[in-house]
């Protein structure tokens, strides 16, 4: 999975996040762009929504994907079914919980064919495809998210990671998992400290619309303005 953020979509978002002192101390430390915008990977540099600390919706930079001992990889998917009892995700779970706001997110998976009655293993057989996945309600789609505070350095550096769950609806035709997608009404309510994360997992979005992915190219960031 990989991220899209439009830059005339989120030009307020990602203006007010690059000036940050924040943003500027990671940006040295993790040696990563802030350019935020544009295609989005694991390690990157992305704004995230999270509480302040009067417990408020505040707007942060924070870099994609927990690190751990056991790979040198880093964990940038969550399952929501395992989210509060594995050691890893538990305390972020009931703690610290992020929304991530992007134009939309991509995902692989198998063509997608009008009337499609293709078998299973007939659509295994064809080349995956990259698809472009969206609220089919908005231009922003919220995405829940877990973060935590690690040490990088000299520096606590805020990582997180995104919630995902069985796919549902469309999606459903194309890969077997899709993020934990919010309405903007349940995007407080899920950023909130003392919040319930289980009773709104169950207010979810499924309904989403995808379509055959365009290969933009990532330009350097000097030639990107927001």
């Amino acid at each position: 999975m990989s991220l899209r953020i439009e830059p005339k979509e989120m030009a307020e978002v990602l203006i007010k996040v690059r000036k940050m002192a924040l943003a500027q101390d990671m940006s040295i430390k993790l040696g990563k762009s802030l350019l935020m915008s544009g295609d989005l990977y694991p390690s990157d540099i992305v704004p995230v929504l999270a509480p302040n600390k009067y417990g408020n919706m505040a707007l942060f930079p924070m870099s994609w994907g927990f690190s751990h001992k056991a790979t040198p990889k880093l964990i940038a998917n969550c399952r929501v079914e395992t989210a509060d009892t594995k050691v890893m995700w538990r305390d972020s779970w009931y703690r610290r919980r992020c929304v991530i706001p992007a134009s939309w997110y991509y995902e692989w998976g198998y063509p997608v064919y009008e009337n499609d009655n293709h078998s299973l293993i007939e659509h295994q057989n064809n080349k995956k495809v990259k698809f472009a996945i969206q609220n089919e309600s908005s231009d922003i789609t919220y995405i829940a998210g877990l973060y935590r505070y690690e040490e990088h350095g000299s520096m606590k550096v805020p990582m997180f990671a995104i919630l995902t769950r069985e796919a549902a609806g469309t999606v459903r035709d194309i890969h077997d998992r899709m993020p934990l997608i919010l309405d903007k009404e349940n995007v407080k309510k899920w950023v909130r400290p003392n919040g319930d994360p289980s009773a709104i997992v169950e207010k979810a979005l499924s309904n989403m619309v995808f379509e055959k992915a365009v290969e933009y190219p990532r330009f350097p960031p000097e030639t990107i303005t927001a």
